[in-house]
């Protein structure tokens, strides 16, 4: 990815090699609940230590920790500022062909642990985002682990993975969140349910702001869209399911296949048109 010419986004909280502030647990309803399951598989932790923890009602957040020059420095601290950068670039201009206007996400940066509008959550969660407070929470460590243990490296697998959380603030902004989160649990779980249908659209978001991002700015190269349809592809729920525990079991999808991801994805890339990605009127997936 060519992108020194993107500015970097102000909107980042570095808190790394701050502690995190005190534990507590994860405070997510509904479908921010789902959101955060399946990155205990990414990780091998079985799901239900994070179900466990999961409660309605959100909790307060800890001070961020003073950044240094370093830190800001950082080439992934860098790299994660232009890709954010880019994603409010998109979205700001595309709200704005709807009329409508794009309020930007934070971003943390953390390691370990950290407090969150959502609760106290672990790298073993994963990458995600929290609509209580808006914000997406990341720990570099996971983009280690997504090329050692999945098989997906390159830069445009960790920017799918932050165009892939921020889709989910899109949504949330665009009130998406709150509509499947009046269906109740029951419709959510499975295959074919809310959830998947959530996360499969947060993919296609994720193509359509790399489409967009690409005309203007010109920033894939060769390999690029490889990159990103090897990062969809595994993290696909059968693939996760399989790896950690040898089995498949569709009731318990969260996300969607690899093949459904993957195409949800290519969808949003090959279009840039946010009207292809309505998953929940979608016949079949």
């Amino acid at each position: 990815m060519r992108l020194d010419d993107q500015r970097e986004s102000t909107n980042i909280d570095d808190r790394r090699g701050s502690g995190g502030g005190g534990r507590g647990p994860l405070r997510i309803g509904g479908i921010g609940g789902v959101i955060l399951v399946i990155g205990a598989l990414y990780f091998g932790v079985d799901p239900r230590v994070v179900l466990s923890l999961l409660e309605n009602g959100p909790t307060a957040n800890t001070p961020a920790a003073t950044q240094t020059q370093a830190a800001k420095d950082d080439p992934g601290r860098k790299f994660i500022a232009r890709i954010l950068g880019s994603t409010e670039d998109v979205w700001s201009s595309t709200f704005q062909q709807m009329g409508r206007t794009y309020h930007d996400p934070g971003l943390v940066l953390f390691s370990g642990g950290t407090q969150s509008g959502c609760g106290y959550a672990q790298t073993s969660v994963g990458p995600f985002y929290c609509p209580a407070d808006h914000k997406v929470y990341l720990d570099l460590q996971f983009f280690q682990e997504l090329q050692d243990r999945l098989g997906a490296s390159g830069d445009f697998a960790k920017a799918y993975v932050v165009a892939h959380e921020v889709g989910h603030h899109v949504q949330n902004e665009l009130g998406i969140m709150q509509q499947v989160n009046q269906q109740g649990s029951a419709a959510q779980k499975g295959a074919n349910g809310l959830s998947v249908r959530v996360e499969l659209q947060a993919d296609c978001f994720a193509g359509v702001w790399a489409k967009r991002a690409n005309d203007t700015r010109h920033f894939l190269e060769t390999g690029d869209i490889e990159e990103g349809m090897n990062a969809a592809s595994a993290v696909g729920d059968d693939r996760l399911e399989r790896k950690a525990q040898g089995y498949v079991v569709p009731d318990s999808f969260t996300h969607g296949t690899s093949a459904q991801r993957v195409a949800w994805f290519k969808r949003g890339l090959e279009s840039g048109d946010i009207k292809r990605c309505d998953t929940f009127n979608a016949p079949a997936l």
